[in-house]
């Protein structure tokens, strides 16, 4: 790897885990590696083996093309802003402006699988930020990154703890995929010499349904769970009786929809191919997380 690589998100969990494995994974030297996060003070265990940290903020149109000078190279980490008001989309296009401006020759994006054809609300951002790098005329690797294992996280506790999963992904597969593997191939192709414009879609290895990930969990972790299949309305009624704030229970539902409509039932080599590491299983995964899942 030739030139200064920066890399957006640095702090959060994505963006840390893919400096993490550039350094040891894949041994590139601390000195070709820039951080970027909004606080960089989030940034101290990166600086203290000798990763260059700069302050980089999307929201700050003014700092942002500085922020990118002297980088050969941006990994745009996708920002976590969800809300309707297109705020990751404006963050995502501020980037792409400011790395074209600040001369950087190459751009690589953390997008969704298909975000052309999903039903997930915040589809439309990945699409649109796509779409703007391909109009910036910047060499481009696009990373449709699948569904993380760790996003059971947000059902799987509270459906044990009841024995019931509400859900309205009818007999839709999903093929999860372990951040950390999604972290190793994006690193794996950072590290690898720049080739052609690529889009990788970054999947596990096997789909499973509803029904088949709770037979799963249930089996490791000894407590039952039944699937209770409802409709996308019943589902977004039971979030609000919940207390799931009103302006995400429309995505939440969306992730399900999309599942049963077979619009993320892909699985692909993508992520295999790129780290040539074996990648987690799910049934490793839940294994893994069997005390924290069980409470």
């Amino acid at each position: 790897m030739t030139g200064k690589l920066l890399i957006t998100g640095a702090s959060g969990k994505l963006g840390s885990a893919v400096v993490h494995h550039l350094l040891d994974s894949f041994k590139v030297p601390a000195s070709s590696l820039i951080a970027g996060s909004r606080d960089t003070g989030k940034l101290s265990e990166l600086a203290s083996r000798g990763v260059e940290t700069r302050r980089v903020d999307f929201d700050d149109q003014a700092s942002l093309t500085e922020a990118l000078a002297g980088a050969d190279r941006v990994l745009i980490v996708s920002t976590d802003a969800i809300d309707a008001s297109g705020t990751r989309l404006r963050q995502h296009l501020a980037a792409v402006e400011a790395a074209k401006k600040a001369g950087v020759g190459r751009i690589f994006y953390t997008s969704m699988p298909s975000p052309d054809d999903s039903l997930i609300t915040f589809a439309p951002d990945h699409l649109g930020t796509e779409e703007a790098i391909k109009a910036s005329g910047l060499s481009y690797t696009i990373f449709r990154n699948g569904w993380y294992m760790e996003n059971l996280f947000m059902v799987l506790p509270t459906a044990l703890a009841s024995g019931q999963w509400y859900s309205s992904s009818g007999d839709g597969k999903l093929a999860h995929i372990a951040r950390d593997d999604i972290a190793r191939a994006i690193a794996a192709g950072l590290a690898a010499p720049a080739a052609e414009n690529a889009t990788y879609t970054l999947t596990g290895e096997t789909a499973h349904t509803t029904e088949e990930i709770a037979a799963l969990t249930s089996e490791i972790t000894g407590k039952p769970l039944t699937v209770v299949h409802v409709t996308d309305e019943q589902l977004a009624q039971g979030m609000a009786g919940a207390g799931v704030p009103a302006p995400y229970i429309p995505t939440f539902v969306s992730f399900d929809a999309n599942t049963r409509e077979g619009k993320i039932s892909m699985i692909t080599s993508d992520a295999a191919s790129l780290s040539g590491k074996e990648l987690m299983s799910l049934e490793s995964f839940l294994e893994a997380s069997k005390a924290a899942l069980a409470g």
